[in-house]
């Protein structure tokens, strides 16, 4: 009996030893999924080259004059399919689209998501690739995280949505830890992750790059967003200081929040922001 009880603590002290590199895991490593449908016919398979890694989407044309491009940027453990929504919505409105997927996700390279810190820097080189023009960019999740990041260091930027997003890496990965995982465990997890990993988990902050965006960011939650709580764009929202706006979406819960009529608001609200400029692209026959 004592045999038997002496085990059973061994294996749940060895268990719980493994916890900081499974917590670590967890984070570094999201389950991919694979884009399913056909590509749609204005668009066009393409692979880009981000910092270091190969990453593959789609690059979609509009048939209208055109005005600027959007890029849609994916949450965790999603792909650049969830953009087929947008080619509809906004290539006939004269934006260019484009849409990849994230680094570590998809059929994208990539040994790590580092919610980013490196994945701005893949977006910057995205954006390399574009003709001069307004730069939209529409983010879900971890997508609008890497947008407000991005955004805070590219004047090329005109516009960004982010959409359910998260104020700091490491308070939102806390907030959902399994309740087994003790402030002890974390701290491991996150050193851990951060060596794996090789990035500085506190320099992923969107709130922190927030305080150094200009232009006009418009930022959506859903008040019964139990994943991420809207507190987190709160915080984001708060440390702005360009043109803002903030849409609590009522009963939202995570990757539930961009529904019809809150993409109505956007289209409304891109269209808002940006006219002047848009206009006088469209004018000179773009």
């Amino acid at each position: 009996m004592l045999g038997t009880f002496a085990a059973f603590c061994a294996l749940a002290a060895f268990g719980y030893a493994q916890l900081p590199g499974i917590g670590a895991g967890a984070l570094l490593h999201p389950s991919k999924s694979r884009v399913r449908m056909a590509t749609p016919t204005a668009c066009r398979d393409e692979t880009f080259a981000g910092a270091g890694v190969t990453l593959k989407g789609w690059r979609c044309r509009t048939p209208a004059p055109r005005r600027g491009t959007i890029v849609w940027l994916h949450g965790v453990a999603d792909n650049h399919g969830s953009a087929a929504g947008l080619v509809d919505r906004f290539l006939p409105r004269g934006f260019d689209l484009v849409a990849y997927d994230s680094r570590a996700h998809g059929t994208s390279g990539g040994e790590a998501c580092t919610y980013g810190f490196y994945e701005k820097q893949d977006l910057a080189r995205v954006i390399d690739t574009f003709d001069p023009s307004p730069v939209v960019l529409i983010g879900d999740s971890l997508g609008g995280a890497v947008a407000l990041q991005e955004a805070a260091q590219d004047p090329r930027i005109t516009v960004v949505v982010a959409a359910e997003t998260f104020s700091d890496l490491r308070t939102v990965a806390t907030e959902r830890a399994p309740r087994l995982f003790t402030a002890g465990v974390l701290q491991r997890a996150f050193h851990k992750a951060a060596e794996d990993g090789r990035f500085d988990i506190d320099a992923v902050s969107p709130a922190r790059a927030a305080a150094a965006i200009r232009i006009p960011v418009l930022l959506i939650h859903g008040d019964a967003d139990n994943d991420t709580p809207a507190d987190h764009s709160l915080r984001i929202f708060a440390a702005l200081n360009g043109p803002k706006r903030l849409i609590l979406v009522p009963g939202g819960t995570h990757n539930s929040s961009l529904r019809p009529d809150v993409w109505r608001e956007i289209e409304a609200w891109i269209d808002g922001v940006t006219g002047v400029a848009l206009d006088s692209i469209v004018g000179k026959g773009r």
